[in-house]
């Protein structure tokens, strides 16, 4: 199938983005472009109709990623490849690094964007799940209102819908980076490499010296209508956790969902396992990291 017909706007800087984006009485409905990966696959089914798309493709000063003292800052078009493949970007923020690396292929990843895939907000994409486990801040702008900062778990209302306005342009990211003691998992189930995820965990663990954990920040894919967190402060494990402790924990954390499939049970026992395995992994993780510190 063919995209139903459209306006085309090509934006020469972030500025010039906004006012295209900027509500009129007569233009209709805009959607940004980025990468396309998503988009463009919706309007050629005709589940996405919009009257404009507004090109954001070519603005280099979204492409670009600084560090801070405890977190990276990265430009809404850094492309998922640069995410999976960067050095300083694999050592800052790891978790990311390993789930953007579940993403299709590579021809994907090279064209699909960070600020694309949150915009686009599937529940059961690796990009929110990482994002709101890692409790970033997604920094979106307006002609109308300015700019303003969202925690990611703020971020995601709905299937495909976030708490965007629509003449609203996601900009920037900031990720807090791993702090030392710090262990990250992500475990994901799909029928093949690169198909769509059935279910998935990601998970960050804070280890102290003597093995014993003070947080936990664990969240699921495709569990829910959005990225879902499953962890709650008050279940900070108590003592050296085994095996058994995360299975525990995964079973107690995913016991009252109600995914939206086909088969709900199937997936909540996919969520079970991912989840279990995944915080073993970041405990591991975690207690190496805290014994090369020390």
């Amino acid at each position: 199938m063919k995209p139903a017909p459209f306006a085309y706007l090509r934006a020469r800087s972030v500025a010039h983005a906004l006012g295209l984006l900027a509500p009129t009485s007569e233009e209709g409905d805009s959607k940004v472009l980025a990468g396309g990966q998503s988009l463009v696959t919706l309007m050629n089914l005709r589940l996405a109709r919009p009257d404009r798309l507004v090109d954001i493709g070519g603005l280099t000063e979204l492409e670009r990623t600084f560090e801070d003292t405890d977190a990276v800052v990265l430009g809404a078009l850094v492309r998922h490849r640069m995410l999976e493949t960067d050095p300083t970007l694999r050592r800052r923020i790891p978790l990311v690094a390993a789930a953007v690396g579940h993403i299709g292929h590579v021809a994907i990843r090279n064209r699909g964007t960070l600020g694309g895939s949150l915009s686009h907000a599937d529940p059961a994409a690796e990009l929110p799940l990482v994002m709101t486990v890692h409790d970033a801040v997604i920094h979106v702008e307006s002609a109308r209102a300015g700019r303003r900062a969202i925690r990611a778990e703020e971020f995601f209302e709905s299937v495909f819908t976030t708490t965007m306005e629509p003449d609203e342009l996601l900009t920037w990211v900031t990720v807090p980076s791993a702090r030392p003691g710090q262990g990250w998992g992500f475990v994901e189930f799909a029928p093949r490499i690169g198909d769509y995820a059935q279910a998935g965990a990601a998970c960050l663990v804070t280890v102290r010296p003597d093995g014993t954990v003070t947080t936990v920040r664990a969240g699921l894919m495709a569990a829910a209508d959005r990225p879902l967190m499953v962890s709650r402060p008050d279940d900070v494990v108590s003592g050296i956790p085994t095996e058994q402790t995360w299975t525990r924990l995964a079973a107690q954390w995913t016991s009252g969902l109600e995914p939206m499939t086909d088969d709900p049970e199937h997936t909540r026992a996919l969520c079970r396992v991912a989840l279990a395995q995944a915080l073993g992994a970041a405990y591991r993780r975690g207690r190496t990291n805290e014994q090369e510190a020390a």
